[in-house]
């Protein structure tokens, strides 16, 4: 269980404003910080790496208090088992991949060995290379592995898939999940992507100007169950699950999740990632696949 009170003062391009967030993670949940530019999302992340100090606050993980300013208790960053991925990777560019991972155990043993991770990662053949000499792919997978080859408590994620191209990003969000589950680390992830926020979140914190306005699964969060009468939108087939004689489909339209239902013949050759009409007529949809030429 991870609790986090905190209030911070923020210098924003608005002006100033307070950070005032309360919320409780259970262990090994993937929670996604969602809003703006500026609702505070990244100072969260820092606060629980201990890279920022609240100006009061209570942070408990595990039953260990990491911070509680009233009994001034805060401990530094290196002693609070964090993985922290940036958006920009942050390799050390004189270190090859198998340096870059051996640094960040300070000496300590991989409960996991190097060469597992490397491998795990598809990164065995590149072990001697240095980051300059590798893909924006590859030095993504080397700086998840260099967060966490210490077994860290909570993985935190700074938007770390944004500057990579559709298919890359895919397969990454693919990996970055099933490390997750791996590790049985909690995850909190920084993101504008709703179908990543959708793929790999169990949870979601909505921010506005520093405040938590929502809160819940993706599907309570962004959920929009019925569609206006007499309308057709386009969307991105996030999900398709069997029930019965029909599917059951989450498609992401705009800023939104619709759940909606269709036939066999209707998700015929369907699959997570595609691009579909969906048309509503008495709020009875129908779903359509779009041909890419």
């Amino acid at each position: 269980m991870i609790q986090i009170r905190v209030r911070k003062s923020l210098l924003m391009a608005e002006g100033k404003t307070d950070l005032v967030v309360d919320f409780n993670l259970a262990k090994g949940s993937f929670c996604t910080l969602y809003g703006k530019s500026g609702a505070g999302k990244t100072t969260i992340l820092k606060i629980l790496a201990g890279l920022v100090q609240p100006d009061e606050g209570f942070i408990a993980v595990n039953g260990q208090t990491w911070l509680d300013t009233v009994k001034k208790i805060n401990l530094p960053p290196q002693q609070r088992q964090i993985g922290f991925v940036f958006q920009d990777y942050a390799l050390f560019p004189n270190m090859t991949v198998r340096e870059n991972l051996q640094y960040a155990l300070n000496g300590k043993p991989a409960k996991h060995g190097i060469d597992n991770l490397l491998e795990r990662a598809e990164l065995q053949h590149l072990a001697h290379r240095k980051p300059a000499t590798l893909s924006g792919g590859q030095q993504q997978r080397v700086a998840l592995m260099r967060a966490l080859v210490r077994q860290p408590q909570i993985l935190l994620l700074d938007e770390p898939l944004s500057a990579l191209d559709l298919e890359m990003r895919q397969a990454l969000q693919t990996e970055i999940y099933s490390l997750h589950q791996s590790f049985n680390t909690t995850t909190l992830l920084v993101s504008h992507q709703l179908s990543e926020i959708y793929r790999l979140s169990d949870y979601i914190i909505s921010l506005e100007g520093g405040k938590i306005i929502s809160q819940g699964t993706p599907a309570a969060v962004f959920g929009q169950d019925r569609l206006s009468s007499k309308i057709q939108l386009i969307g991105e087939v996030l999900s398709i699950r069997e029930n019965g004689v029909v599917f059951v489909l989450d498609i992401l339209v705009g800023n939104h999740i619709i759940k909606t239902v269709a036939t066999k013949d209707e998700t015929e050759g369907l699959q997570p990632g595609d691009q579909v009409k969906v048309f509503a007529k008495a709020f009875n949809p129908i779903v359509q696949k779009i041909s890419v030429s």
